[in-house]
């Protein structure tokens, strides 16, 4: 399948796709981008660079992942693997710790799950890194230590972040606010920030190849800190954590296969809203239209309502992944969609901050997502290092009997999701789109922009977006004309436009053409994409 037109952008942008032969990398973040460069043009592999960018991601984009994040990601080297690296909750992480509460708060220690991005790191490298494990920590110490300009999006999450941390009070929250707001502010665009804890941190992981976090020194700062602050992670907690292997799974949509992980995450949103979708014929629409808007826009909601009710630690779902994936049953679904917007209940979708990088070589080609949730995270930072506790247990539900109810040794809900795209049995390339909930939403209008558009990748990255929150309540992009915003009410959608990018997904896109790889990088964030 060709990739679209390279040369024509119907879309508004000052981005281009990056082609190379030897291979590519693309981040949402310039100075990550060049530490994955850095790795390839030391003799290193995609793997080398994709561990190498999410190490530099905790430094250089601390707003949305850090040390102590939740992984994923999805590798092909001539067939496509699944690792699962995120933690379980506590062991002493009960339903009782909950009581008078409606939802698991998104600050303090509740929502604290074991991070697995180191284990991520450790995992993947194990298996196809070719570079030293230390190497491939220089760019990120390189950036704590000495520093480095706030890109300008990420400037603006840290500002809109003051809001949410600076009020927080406790013993828990004092070293955060001090590394991350030293100056009782965010910095701004432009403004050096560095933090020399993180670089001392990152240094110890890199030279006990990943143990220091789980079995050593840190370890047992992160689990006194938590006894000294009413926490609940403890040694036994971080020593029993392993990143799994898992099987990807896939739906065929009109020909392209679409790759994601299966639940705990919500990548299966996706598919289910595919299968849906392919049984109109889409393409027969105009790009920008209200049928093609419509249409996408109501085999997401069907898909939300499912893995809102369904979606767990696999161990706890109470239906299989195939039954979910299931072609008759998507067909029953799409009978429930015509002219006008189906009235569904709001079916409370998690929202977050993520990273999402891609890289790939003449071998290796990686997708690779890491995120803290909520921004910043907990506002937990552990004292005398640079790790910043992410808040992935707020993707629970305390509703009494739910599969993702909270509970001890279970991996909440998760929102991050990397995608892949084979056609034929080979591979064209991985591909994500940052954003809580608009992930899969992301996933799907990528994917349908490819396939039934045929647009070339920054094209795809570039076309207005649109946002299912609930019941009917859709945001869209500026770009989207009022004809079709006015269209979408007259069907019984309720429309706002927001010019707030971050609503709309950070992406990354690499393809594979032929010998050629084609990149490109999200232009609502400050990445950038390399190849060579």
């Amino acid at each position: 399948m060709q990739l679209g037109n390279l040369t024509d952008y119907p879309y508004p942008s000052f981005r281009r796709v990056i082609l190379g032969k030897r291979g590519a990398v693309a981040t949402s973040q310039p100075l990550a981008t060049l530490a994955g460069m850095e790795m390839l043009l030391a003799g290193g592999n995609a793997v080398d660079a994709a561990i190498a960018i999410a190490i530099a991601l905790t430094v250089v984009e601390p707003t949305s992942n850090g040390i102590g994040a939740d992984a994923f990601a999805l590798v092909w080297d001539g067939k496509l693997h699944g690792l699962n690296a995120s933690g379980k909750s506590p062991q002493s992480l009960t339903l009782e710790l909950f009581a008078g509460l409606e939802t698991v708060p998104e600050t303090g220690w509740l929502p604290v799950t074991v991070p697995g991005a180191v284990s991520a790191w450790r995992t993947l490298w194990q298996r196809w890194g070719k570079l030293p494990f230390e190497q491939l920590f220089a760019p990120a110490i390189r950036y704590a230590e000495s520093g480095f300009p706030v890109s300008p999006v990420t400037a603006q999450a840290w500002k809109r972040a003051e809001r949410v941390f600076l009020p927080l009070t406790g013993k828990e929250f004092e070293p955060f606010k001090a590394v991350f707001f030293p100056q009782n502010r965010a910095p701004e665009a432009g403004e050096v920030w560095g933090s020399k804890l993180h670089g001392e941190t990152l240094r110890a992981i890199a030279s006990s190849g990943g143990e220091s976090f789980y079995k050593g020194e840190l370890a047992q700062k992160i689990a006194n800190f938590a006894a000294e602050t009413g926490g609940f992670l403890t040694v036994s907690d971080l020593e029993t954590h392993q990143a799994d292997w898992v099987e990807p799974i896939a739906t065929d949509y009109r020909g392209l296969t679409v790759w994601e992980l299966p639940p705990n995450t919500q990548g299966i949103a996706t598919l289910i809203a595919l299968n849906i979708l392919e049984g109109f014929d889409i393409a027969k629409y105009p790009r920008e239209s209200v049928a093609s808007y419509h249409l996408q826009i109501e085999a997401m909601k069907l898909a939300f309502a499912d893995i809102h009710r369904y979606v767990a630690d696999t161990r706890f779902m109470d239906v299989s992944v195939a039954s979910l994936l299931d072609k008759i049953y998507a067909k029953s679904r799409r009978s429930l969609i015509g002219e006008r917007a189906i009235p569904l209940a709001d079916p409370g979708i998690p929202k977050g901050g993520t990273v999402y990088l891609a890289a790939a070589d003449g071998e290796l080609m990686v997708s690779f997502i890491q995120s803290n949730y909520e921004g910043f995270g907990s506002g937990i930072l552990v004292p005398e290092t640079g790790i910043a506790l992410h808040d992935r247990g707020a993707c629970f539900t305390l509703e009494s009997g739910h599969p993702n109810q909270v509970g001890a040794a279970k991996r909440p809900f998760h929102t991050i999701i990397p995608g892949f795209l084979t056609q034929n049995d080979r591979p064209l390339g991985p591909f994500g789109v940052m954003g809580g909930h608009m992930q899969p939403q992301g996933h799907l209008q990528v994917v349908v922009n490819k396939r039934d558009y045929g647009m070339n990748p920054q094209a795809a990255l570039d076309a207005p977006r649109w946002q299912f929150i609930a019941g009917n309540r859709v945001i869209l992009e500026p770009a989207v004309s009022e004809e079709i915003a006015q269209k979408l009410k007259d069907r019984g959608h309720e429309i706002s436009i927001s010019t707030n990018p971050w609503l709309f997904g950070k992406g990354q896109i690499i393809f594979k053409q032929g010998e050629v790889f084609i990149a490109a990088s999200e232009p609502r964030a400050d990445g950038m994409a390399l190849a060579w």
